[in-house]
């Protein structure tokens, strides 16, 4: 009896120990072959899992001198304040940008003699500190970082069309013969606490995607569309960690290669 328990529970340790290693291998597997666009391949990572990380052949400028010593004089109190873009219709943007992405109007401007407005958008953690006079919100959002400014020209709205503005990824909109153009202007960018909960959110609120979680060669970036079709990128604050499966239902090994939105 005791030599039939010895090998019984011989066979079950040979048993688990198996199973347990084909579970770590696989995951091994699914990790290597999701390694963010955005970190350096570990060493320990087989080269048969990373061949798609090719390198460009391209000679790359050095940039480290950009990285390190003083602001120039005169430039030490710069901001990057703002970004400026055409939207068709102000409320259609600012339900998005307020009640989507959580951001708050720090001021705006109306120019009838003009027929345009401007409306200051940024991602203001409290909404009370907000002065309620208009020089306080002037002040205010030209000292806030990273402002979103949405411009409506009078009259954008009771056109047809959904779009109306070219949003400079490939976009054929406004063009006089129709053909798409290689724009410049690529999207903005938000982080969130983690990409997949954020995007399931979005789902759920009606966002289009351009791009899920999982979609493309770069896992664990999005890329949704503000109702004028420019495009938002969603990264985390953390680290790039891909999820099996996210909010479209594309896993982490699936999803096409990489695309460039300037064509």
């Amino acid at each position: 009896p005791t030599s039939l328990r010895h090998q019984q529970a011989s066979r079950l340790k040979k048993s688990f120990t198996m199973r347990f290693a084909s579970t770590l291998a696989a995951a091994v597997a699914l990790t290597s072959s999701t390694v963010s666009a955005f970190v350096a391949p570990s060493s320990s990572i087989s080269t048969a899992t990373t061949t798609h990380l090719k390198m460009s052949e391209v000679e790359q400028p050095d940039v480290s001198a950009y990285m390190t010593g003083a602001r120039p004089e005169g430039t030490e109190n710069y901001i990057m304040q703002q970004t400026m873009v055409r939207v068709k219709d102000p409320k259609a943007s600012l339900d998005f940008y307020c009640n989507v992405l959580g951001f708050k109007l720090l001021m705006y401007r109306e120019f009838p003699q003009w027929e345009f407005n401007v409306y200051f958008v940024a991602p203001i953690a409290d909404a009370s500190t907000i002065p309620e006079d208009e020089d306080g919100r002037w002040a205010m959002c030209m000292n806030t970082p990273g402002c979103l400014e949405l411009t409506w020209n009078y009259g954008s709205e009771k056109e047809e069309a959904k779009y109306v503005y070219n949003t400079g990824n490939g976009d054929s909109t406004g063009t006089s013969d129709g053909q798409k153009i290689k724009g410049g202007f690529g999207h903005i960018g938000i982080t969130v606490p983690n990409v997949y909960r954020a995007c399931e959110r979005f789902k759920e609120m009606g966002c289009e995607f351009h791009k899920s979680p999982n979609g493309g060669g770069m896992k664990g970036l999005a890329f949704i569309k503000d109702p004028d079709g420019y495009l938002v990128e969603i990264l985390p604050q953390g680290k790039m960690v891909p999820e099996a499966i996210d909010c479209m239902g594309v896993a982490a090994d699936g999803g096409e290669g990489y695309k460039d939105n300037s064509k």
